[in-house]
């Protein structure tokens, strides 16, 4: 997208404090000196079987953006691709139920959408929500001596993955559910309430290629250590069986130049680094001084996970050791 974007003149404007510059979470744009809006959009095909979870799943990562700067959701719209002329109306509107679902957990507003006839179902959201437009958080502001936390454990595409070859247990189903389906809102929370340098939240490119792009962004290099990134067990045994999305092999390819193995690592970790999760966790860079309150507050609020997996280097900059 970077290639297909290079040379559109695209234009600046004062007001917008991020746009699509240093790979960003979300769009702020300034509206007055107490208020910014951000501004963030996904969607995507089934990546479980029941419409309702999909709508939940699908609506749950398209806030996720705005939790990642620290922003707090107002209003949603739906974005829905369907064959209206071969699948029964009935799995449109559970998919739109489930979605509904996580919007009033989010304390947002439906405010309407747009929907298109398509030979494949595709659902997510547009979400509208404010921050202020000098304590919005973003990806580019690590610091030396940060230390790194994850909110929520990897390993949903390869189990996403198992799912569609019909070899994942229905145990293991329910978990990655209701992992996908959960919000990001209290850590986004917590984190803005301790007071954080950066943050970005792990979707499409994999833990490997967000913590890359935040070390990119902030002109840094991040170590993480295998042996405290909170891997989904069943995950590890499938990701050794090799059941990778295509997106994981894409994450790889495209980090390796800037990723450093520094110790022996199981093969099927070093692929669960780069597999690309669906509403995954915020990976958020905290200096040490608060790094236990921190965690402690997130414990408190049952956040899936609140591991301190790495912390933040001068050097190398733009390059992710793994121990």
């Amino acid at each position: 997208m970077q290639d297909v974007l290079k040379g559109l003149p695209l234009e600046s404007n004062p007001n917008l404090l991020v746009g699509i510059e240093k790979w960003a979470d979300a769009a702020i744009y300034r509206l007055t000196p107490d208020i910014a809006i951000v501004q963030t959009l996904d969607f995507f095909t089934p990546i479980v079987n029941e419409p309702y979870d999909f709508g939940r799943i699908a609506a749950a990562n398209s806030f996720s953006d705005v939790y990642a700067v620290g922003g707090k959701p107002l209003t949603a719209m739906n974005i829905v691709c369907f064959p209206i002329n071969e699948m029964d109306s009935s799995i449109l509107r559970s998919i739109l139920e489930g979605g509904l679902e996580i919007i009033h957990k989010a304390d947002a507003v439906m405010a309407g959408g747009h929907s298109v006839q398509d030979s494949e179902i595709k659902y997510g959201l547009s979400v509208t929500g404010i921050v202020h437009p000098q304590k919005f958080i973003t990806n580019e502001g690590a610091k030396p001596g940060d230390q790194l936390v994850l909110t929520k454990p990897i390993g949903t595409g390869v189990l996403s993955t198992a799912l569609k070859a019909k070899k994942l247990d229905k145990k293991t189903t329910r978990f990655i559910t209701e992992l996908m389906a959960a919000l990001n809102k209290d850590a986004s929370e917590i984190m803005v309430e301790i007071g954080v340098n950066a943050c970005t939240d792990i979707t499409g490119f994999g833990l490997l290629g967000h913590a890359l792009a935040m070390a990119k962004a902030s002109n840094v290099g991040i170590r993480l250590y295998a042996n405290k990134v909170p891997f989904i067990v069943e995950a590890i045994e499938f990701a050794s069986m090799g059941f990778l999305p295509v997106g994981s092999h894409m994450n790889q390819k495209f980090c390796s130049a800037q990723i450093e193995i520094k110790s022996k690592i199981d093969p099927a970790l070093l692929d669960l680094f780069a597999d690309a999760q669906t509403s995954g966790g915020l990976l958020i860079s905290v200096p040490e001084v608060r790094t236990d309150m921190l965690v402690s507050k997130l414990k408190e609020k049952n956040t899936p996970s609140s591991a301190v997996i790495g912390d933040v280097l001068a050097n190398p900059i733009g390059v992710i050791q793994i121990y």
